[in-house]
């Protein structure tokens, strides 16, 4: 086996809710992965206010999203986890992303980004996704197409616990996180 050189990766969870499925997949990842990708979480949307063009001038940017724009800059991907809600992405995720894509020297821009999903109905996110991926697209990321990581029903896949129980959908995420380490380390040569 080739010995690959470690890929930083954040990650970032749409959701706040205590129990969530979508961050039970975030903690998951470090165990699920071949061991060349080191993931560092990003702020909850929740510690993040609201947007505001006032509120930037008055007082810049702030703290979690100087830290975290860093965060991406020096990352070699990004991993977006989330639920949908109302057929899209939540609300606190696209706030971060908006004061994200306010800051100096786009953090997202050309960076490798892979979207997971996790829901309680039979499409697993997939909306969010599409959605998502519109955001991404305008803020020039390197969306990771395939393969595509949508999981619902969530109670069927995770224990009560929050871990995951459904052996093929822990198979289709290590086969994805494999497959996104070679996407970035494409766009590393």
């Amino acid at each position: 086996m080739i010995n690959k050189p470690k890929l930083d990766i954040v990650t970032l969870c749409g959701s706040v809710r205590k129990e969530s499925y979508n961050a039970a997949l975030v903690r998951a990842l470090p165990a699920i992965a071949a061991g060349d990708l080191v993931f560092r979480e990003g702020p909850s949307v929740a510690d993040i206010p609201i947007y505001d063009g006032d509120l930037e001038s008055i007082s810049g940017f702030p703290s979690a999203i100087t830290a975290l724009a860093g965060l991406i800059r020096e990352a070699d991907g990004v991993i977006i986890v989330s639920p949908e809600y109302n057929y899209s992405v939540p609300g606190g995720l696209k706030n971060l992303l908006d004061w994200v894509s306010r800051t100096p020297n786009q953090p997202f821009a050309k960076k490798p980004v892979l979207i997971q999903s996790v829901s309680g109905g039979p499409l697993g996110g997939a909306r969010m996704q599409h959605h998502l991926r519109q955001i991404l697209v305008f803020l020039n990321a390197r969306i990771f197409a395939r393969p595509e990581v949508m999981i619902g029903p969530a109670s069927a896949k995770f224990s009560a616990e929050g871990v995951i129980v459904d052996a093929p959908t822990r198979e289709a995420v290590r086969t994805q996180l494999a497959e996104f380490s070679d996407y970035i380390r494409e766009f590393r040569i």
